[in-house]
């Protein structure tokens, strides 16, 4: 129970620190009236978008919590659960939010303040990703801080007299449902937002930079604020909602593993007391990010990673105190290296996402180099460097995997092993603060790049910016990397805690997860399916909103006369409608597949058709984000690699192969990859809070 008042004061100082970045980003200026009218137009844009999502979303959610009402009703759930619901989707979506609103405040004071030096631009962007990082780990705890003493108080009320086995098993296992409305909440977010920005930035590139051959962020294309707004929605928004509900997820899920370890209350305030302590750390990791003038993409690289390799450190000094003041000596240690493993697979597939993204390394280098040919050699050398990326990320996960398992006592104890994993998935969240921080940078540098060149800002002012938006399409792929990283390690676990919620209901049950049952082989196959079927949707949504959004531009570029030639302005509010429509109705169908899919085959295949469901889609999901959001990251800096004056440089024939990749990319690396790491996630949460139903009336 104390570990919790930590958890609690976590919260508080999250949030806190984050409303202090709010501040000293506020204060900055905003440059010339013509940028805070651009930044205006943004943040704009960005608030109608999320409004409209909102209310959809918000009508969604209320017919899930009928549902979940009813099934409370029936005896299938706690009625706590369709409440639980409900506050995990709205502290989800208000991380996003503020997040949101905050990058869009920050654009045009970080391209004003890079016009006094590269540094400066840099620690605003930075300030501003720091309120998004923050938000979502005081956010998160604060809610979980909130339910944990509400439960604690009701069920002592209740039962006075209870085992605190009794009581803490009551706790986590309403706990563990809330995950349900962060990942629903944190996938609409990701989908809608991500159609979005796709479907904005390819039809201002197709058009604009391919067809008109005007710079990319020129005033003159009707698609540019639209591209600016989609950064926000998607890179900001959805990837906050995103970390929200995999910080959530991999806590409350090891908490539960916890009960069933046999380490009661104590082994339930490991994670949660890590959670608190990373705060700390990361909030220490943020005052080292700082550069010098006239740095390279190395030196800034740098400055973010001493941050986030400080935080790492201090995180895990303090994790060997933490967990030998919880957990006997006997097995403290294990579990010390159980958070070690997370901690340093998460640094690591960082490093590594950075390593085959970043034009600073030879893979991006010889993508490239493959423009020289043409843009199908582009297309099919980022798919083989996507292809090739899986391979170290998984070796990665499983190294993590094996030593957390036995280290924890998994060799003696099936449920100790189990909750090692869980722990080391928080291991790799532990700094979540400053980790999402310097993701959540990309997305404000690259908008500060765009107000630079939309205002026509001297070159000089234009180069820091386009150094710091080359810098956040590094961090942006590194995030990635580590969005679905933690996902993996995430979803091991709530496999694991789905099965001991089946054990809970039903503790005569007898399973054959084996492969030669054909319930399970055919839940694999099901599972293994399901992100291809979410990535084909989410890429043809983005298709069919870009074809909208081109077919515009070209209608501007054609009848408002004088807009070529910058005599008249191109109409922006359209294009912004036009995607804010397209994302509203196209996210619809692989959001609802990944709510639907593990209900039904649930009920026909009952719960070893589930557990292969989940080991299939955890499996080729992880693998199939990771190669996406690889080629895609690789693909935009090649571009940028080029346009820096490498083969040929801008308007060049590689240029414009390079582009055609890029174009491709875009959606791998910010709509479907990315989803496909909340769709691991959101079956398996899905799945536990209906186990109660599937284990009742499955057909098979």
């Amino acid at each position: 129970m104390s570990a919790m008042y930590f958890v609690a004061a976590g919260a508080v100082l999250a949030l806190l620190f984050a409303a202090t970045m709010f501040a000293r980003v506020k204060k900055e200026p905003q440059g010339t009236p013509q940028m805070a009218k651009i930044s205006a137009a943004v943040s704009n844009g960005a608030t109608a978008y999320l409004k409209r999502q909102y209310k959809g979303v918000a009508i969604f959610f209320a017919v899930v919590f009928v549902i979940l009402l009813i099934m409370a009703f029936l005896g299938f759930l706690s009625f706590f659960t369709p409440f639980a619901f409900l506050t995990g989707g709205f502290f989800s979506g208000l991380s996003g939010f503020i997040g949101m609103r905050t990058a869009t405040m920050a654009n045009c004071r970080t391209a004003n303040a890079a016009s006094g030096s590269l540094n400066k631009g840099l620690r605003v962007a930075f300030s501003a990703g720091s309120v998004m990082g923050f938000t979502v780990v005081g956010l998160g705890l604060l809610d979980l801080s909130i339910w944990y003493f509400f439960l604690h108080f009701w069920y002592t009320a209740i039962d006075p007299v209870a085992s605190q086995e009794i009581l803490i098993q009551n706790i986590t296992s309403n706990l563990l449902t809330f995950g349900m409305g962060a990942s629903s909440m944190a996938l609409f977010a990701r989908v809608g937002g991500g159609i979005f920005t796709k479907a904005a930035d390819v039809g201002a590139d197709l058009v604009g930079k391919v067809e008109a051959g005007i710079p990319e962020d020129d005033p003159r294309n009707p698609a540019v604020i639209a591209d600016n707004v989609g950064d926000n929605v998607g890179d900001v928004a959805g990837m906050g909602a995103d970390l929200y509900e995999s910080y959530v997820s991999s806590i409350v899920s090891t908490s539960a593993l916890a009960v069933a370890a046999g380490f009661g209350m104590q082994g339930v305030g490991v994670p949660m007391l890590l959670a608190a302590l990373g705060v700390l750390c990361s909030i220490v990791g943020t005052f080292f990010v700082k550069t010098k003038e006239g740095a390279s993409q190395k030196n800034l690289l740098t400055a973010l990673r001493t941050g986030t390799y400080i935080s790492s450190v201090l995180i895990a000094i303090c994790a060997w105190f933490a967990v030998h003041w919880l957990l006997p000596a006997e097995h403290a240690t294990g579990v010390f290296i159980a958070v070690i493993s997370g901690l340093a697979a998460g640094v690591i597939i960082g490093a590594l996402t950075e390593y085959y993204t970043s034009d600073s390394y030879s893979p991006t280098k010889k993508l490239s180099a493959s423009s020289e040919t043409g843009s199908a050699t582009v297309i099919i050398s980022g798919l083989s460097l996507g292809m090739l990326s899986t391979v170290a990320p998984v070796v990665i996960v499983g190294i993590s995997v094996l030593l957390s398992y036995f280290c924890s006592g998994g060799a003696e104890d099936f449920n100790m092993g189990l909750y090692g994993v869980g722990v080391s998935a928080v291991g790799m969240l532990s700094t979540l603060g400053i980790t999402l921080a310097t993701d959540a940078y990309g997305p404000i540098a690259d908008n500060a790049g765009g107000i630079a060149e939309m205002t026509h800002m001297p070159a000089q002012v234009r180069q820091r910016t386009d150094a710091l938006d080359s810098l956040g399409n590094t961090t942006a792929a590194t995030g990635k990397g580590f969005a679905i990283g933690s996902a993996a390690l995430t979803a091991l676990a709530l496999i694991a805690s789905y099965i001991d919620k089946v054990h809970q209901i039903d503790p005569d049950i007898v399973l054959d997860l084996s492969i030669t049952n054909p319930t399970t082989l055919i839940g694999l196959f099901i599972g293994g399916m399901l992100p291809f079927l979410f990535a084909a949707l989410t890429m043809d949504a983005v298709g069919k909103a870009a074809q909208s959004i081109v077919v515009e531009v070209r209608r501007q570029f054609k009848e408002i006369k004088g807009l070529m030639e910058g005599k008249a302005e191109p109409d922006y509010a359209s294009c912004v409608d036009m995607c804010t429509r397209s994302a509203q109705k196209l996210m619809l169908a692989p959001a609802l597949i990944a709510v639907i899919v593990p209900i039904v085959v649930g009920l026909i295949l009952g719960v070893e058709g589930v557990a292969g469901l989940l080991a299939g889609t955890t499996v080729t999901g992880f693998v199939l984000a990771v190669m996406m959001a690889n080629s895609g990251g690789a693909w935009d800096n090649a571009k940028k690699y080029i346009e820096s004056g490498a083969h040929g440089g801008k308007g060049s024939d590689c240029h414009k192969a390079a582009v055609v990749g890029d174009t491709v990319g875009d959606p791998f690396k910010d709509t479907s990859g990315p989803s496909i790491n909340i769709l691991i996630k959101l079956t398996s949460m899905v799945s536990i809070v209906f186990a109660g139903l599937v284990v009742a009336v499955h057909l098979l």
